[in-house]
């Protein structure tokens, strides 16, 4: 794992290797927040090799598909914020089914 000069966490920041191992063991790969994270993270790691328009563009890029998630954590805040699995109290009927409405 690298430390990210100036990050001011004093917590070390894992590179997107490290990341995508980690995730992969996981297997939380499939997790579109986690894909972002992700990609994030490999961003930054390639600023300092890209022109600083294409760095701002390719920030924008990610920002928008991040918004495009939209409020997908509702209802699943103890698994996205907390790693904690709860499955939901409410069962929806499968698409097609009788009892879809």
């Amino acid at each position: 794992m690298s430390s990210t000069p100036g990050s001011g966490s004093g917590a070390p920041t894992p590179s997107a290797a490290d990341l995508a191992r980690y995730l992969e063991q996981r297997g939380e790969l499939s997790k579109p927040w986690m894909l972002q994270l992700l990609r994030l993270t490999k961003l930054k790691e390639s600023k300092d090799s890209m022109e600083p328009q294409e760095f701002v563009e390719r920030l924008q890029e990610a920002h928008a598909d991040l918004m495009r998630l939209g409020e997908f954590w509702k209802g699943r805040e103890q698994e996205v914020f907390r790693g904690r699995y709860q499955p939901a109290t409410l069962i929806e009927p499968l698409p097609g089914s009788p009892e879809d409405r």
